[in-house]
């Protein structure tokens, strides 16, 4: 056998594990039921048995916690005028207030947001502006920790329960809010969070967006995060109900206050401290953001896929070398084994690229996509590669983890 035949025979033994030995990852069924209102004699979910078919839901309860709506916001102007009603405008029974915080915005963010809290009404609305961060603090997570000291140190804050960190460009269904915290409760969680969905309307977002969340859950399999028991942890930041003990046991955010990648960072830091943690598919939630060109797309991925590998060279190679064999290697071989009709090497290449696209499918359906860019996963693939070798070029050129004006150091070597 050639060296070429070897490599797909190791891709498709690849794409049989990642198939049946990853959590499932690439299943779309991971997501928060759609509750129905239930008397009081409808069984309550088993806590192995959650969450629940729509029909176990338990009553509803009477006296709803109070929430805090943490909204860090940086130069969103063109996509609050979106968002941000949506969350004004939350059925929630209990008591909710929304704090947006003003990152030093340049664009009148904090002045639109009142007019839109005059024009809409609906929960309540405080805006308020942390000034710079302090050394080793990033951005986003210096302005959570202003929200949740505001949220919580004001007023009637002392008794708030849950904190709802949402990013500014994520729009809410209006009741959004109350079936998170129905979630949180009937199960028990400290941590709750939904994986928006993403805009998807141009050429490039279709190629680039459903990949995006495809590989984070091949990363982070939602059924492991959602194991008590495994190590693995993960959260999506543009939608996380946290309770507000669960943070402080945790230290979040001091304990992560210079962690790029926030999200999963946080999980990690909750799941340690003995928190349980949940996370899944939204059908509430969706990012509004658009990203209508290749070098936008580009610049979101790339400014923390080097953070992911821990900026390490050796996890770098490591990555460009697997993205190579699983989703370069099947179709070099498939048609390398039609031009020299060598069968062994067109059969492996064949099947592990069926195997690579058949994965890609249910995805692509939560999008609502045409089944015909599964195929294309390996150009996708091909795409992030490119994006992964960039961010570490921009780091090591001391422009890593660049976004709206604001680059990172390596936490090692910040402040």
């Amino acid at each position: 056998m050639s060296a070429l035949t070897w490599i797909a025979a190791a891709a498709l033994a690849a794409w049989v594990w990642l198939l049946l030995g990853q959590g499932f990852f690439w299943r779309t069924d991971v997501r928060l039921p759609k509750a129905t209102r239930q008397g009081p004699g409808d069984r309550p979910p088993e806590p192995g048995d959650w969450p629940p078919e729509p029909g176990d839901w338990p009553p509803e309860p009477g006296d709803w916690p109070p929430v805090a709506v943490v909204v860090p916001a940086r130069d969103e102007s063109a996509v609050l005028r979106v968002s941000l009603p949506s969350l004004l405008a939350q059925d929630y029974p209990g008591r909710a207030e929304i704090f947006l915080i003003d990152d030093g915005s340049s664009d009148g963010t904090g002045k639109l947001a009142r007019e839109l809290a005059e024009e809409y009404g609906g929960l309540p609305l405080t805006v308020d502006s942390p000034g710079e961060p302090e050394p080793g603090w990033t951005g986003k997570l210096w302005a959570v920790r202003h929200g949740m000291a505001l949220a919580t140190g004001h007023k009637d804050g002392g008794d708030v329960t849950y904190l709802l960190l949402t990013d500014a460009d994520i729009a809410h269904e209006p009741d959004s809010l109350r079936e998170l915290v129905r979630a949180a409760r009937d199960a028990d969680l400290d941590l709750v969070s939904q994986m928006a969905r993403l805009r998807v309307a141009t050429g490039w977002e279709r190629l680039i967006v459903p990949a995006f969340v495809y590989f984070f859950a091949q990363l982070y399999p939602f059924r492991w995060v959602n194991r008590p028991r495994a190590r693995t942890a993960a959260a999506a930041g543009g939608c996380v109900l946290l309770r507000r003990e669960a943070a402080e046991r945790a230290g979040v955010p001091e304990a992560i206050r210079q962690a790029v990648i926030d999200d999963v960072a946080m999980a990690r830091a909750v799941k340690r401290s003995g928190g349980r943690i949940w996370l899944g598919l939204a059908d509430q939630v969706d990012s509004v953001r658009p990203y209508p060109r290749l070098s936008e797309l580009w610049r979101m991925v790339s400014r923390s896929a080097y953070a992911q590998l821990r900026h390490h060279p050796l996890l770098l190679v490591a990555t460009v070398a697997g993205l190579a064999v699983v989703y370069l290697a099947p179709p070099v071989a498939l048609c390398a084994g039609v031009l020299t009709g060598r069968p062994a090497l067109l059969a492996a290449g064949g099947a592990a690229w069926a195997l690579m696209a058949a994965t890609y499918i249910p995805m692509l359906r939560y999008y609502r996509q045409t089944l015909w860019l599964a195929p294309l996963l390996p150009l996708t693939a091909f795409l992030y590669l490119l994006m992964t070798v960039d961010s570490a070029v921009q780091h090591w050129r001391g422009r890593g983890a660049a976004w709206k004006g604001r680059t990172y150091a390596r936490p090692s070597a910040a402040p």
